[in-house]
């Protein structure tokens, strides 16, 4: 198949700071340059008009950083990491995909983020989407749906006892289910108005985080009886140390959502290096880095493929009103995704 003829510019909401939050210094460049693939040998990269993509906490907390984010981030920046789009052009060395392919996945999008017409990804970071699932479903997959898979999937075997710290999320939605198809019993906590979303997807314990004391719930009811912890959210701060009661000897603590500040890297450190005796936790921890994986994303395109899966999407938004998404997603309290239609296919 031969490529149409690119546009020349394209629209990109763009930032150049984040005074008062990334959501007040959004501007929508109608007029912003596409990205290049690689001219470089061997490089594989593919050149993707972005249909839909959606929205993840790392959009805003690592732009929020301040001078950090200035150091790391080259701007004006465009947000957004996942995506699902229309293949427009390849490197000389791809053989895998083709253009007019539809896929999705994440791009790691420091500066040229997704949050645009045209983005560049590697392979790596790309699968091609299954029959039978829609363009708004794949673009939420590529942070929330890996997170999740990676933090259960290498931890468990069929049934295992799990303990997801926030079920509602992007991430907690997913690993309810993924958890489920992978055989294990699965105890979340989530807010009442969740509960039934929770239950829905295959949650078979649920604790009502607004009443209860997280950690002296499961001391008091469980025992040591997880296998695995995932903790979605980073609180409470006692979580990790009272999995000591819950959690088996030989059981993994897997940290995924946690406060952006100097306090919550130094709690990680302590959890990494201190000895219990020393006021560290007796059970395996381990902060989870999100890694690129086409394998993965096609395991987890079929699965969704085959309503194993059920991509839980809150709300879509249109391009022009990013602004007013971020807002949602920095409340907190979206159940399942956020998802912004960019383009046209």
């Amino acid at each position: 198949m031969s490529a149409p003829p690119l546009p020349k510019t394209m629209k990109a909401w763009q930032y150049s700071a984040t005074t008062g939050g990334i959501e007040k210094n959004l501007v929508l460049n109608e007029a912003a340059p596409i990205p290049t693939i690689s001219s470089r040998l061997g490089d594989s990269e593919l050149l993707i008009k972005v249909l839909s993509a959606s929205l993840n906490p790392v959009d805003y907390k690592v732009p929020e950083l301040g001078l950090v984010a200035r150091a790391v981030i080259r701007t004006p920046a465009t947000p957004g990491v996942d995506f699902c789009g229309r293949v427009a052009q390849t490197t000389r060395t791809v053989d895998d995909f083709a253009i007019g392919d539809l896929v999705f996945g994440r791009i790691d999008g420091q500066q040229h983020g997704t949050m645009a017409e045209y983005i560049v990804a590697p392979t790596k970071a790309c699968a091609q989407v299954p029959d039978g699932v829609s363009v708004d479903e794949a673009a939420a997959v590529g942070v929330a749906g890996m997170t999740a898979y990676h933090a259960i999937a290498p931890n468990v075997k069929p049934g295992d006892k799990v303990f997801l710290n926030g079920g509602s999320g992007g991430t907690g939605t997913f690993g309810i289910q993924i958890a489920k198809t992978l055989g294990c019993h699965v105890t979340v906590t989530c807010s009442p108005g969740k509960a039934d979303l929770c239950r829905s997807l295959g949650a078979d314990e649920i604790i009502n985080y607004t009443s209860a004391d997280v950690s002296q719930t499961l001391k008091a009811a469980k025992g040591q009886v997880f296998s695995l912890v995932v903790d979605n959210v980073g609180a409470p701060g006692d979580l990790y140390k009272a999995a000591n009661d819950f959690l088996l000897p030989e059981g993994k603590f897997v940290q995924v959502g946690a406060p952006v500040s100097l306090q919550a890297a130094k709690t990680v450190a302590s959890r990494l290096l201190l000895p219990s005796f020393l006021g560290g936790g007796k059970r395996k921890y381990e902060m989870y880095n999100l890694k690129h994986g086409s394998e993965d994303l096609k395991q987890l395109g079929q699965w969704i493929a085959e309503k194993k899966i059920k991509v839980v999407v809150e709300q879509t938004y249109e391009l022009g009103e990013l602004p007013r998404a971020f807002e949602r997603l920095k409340q907190g309290r979206n159940a399942g995704k956020l998802v912004v239609h960019v383009g046209k296919d």
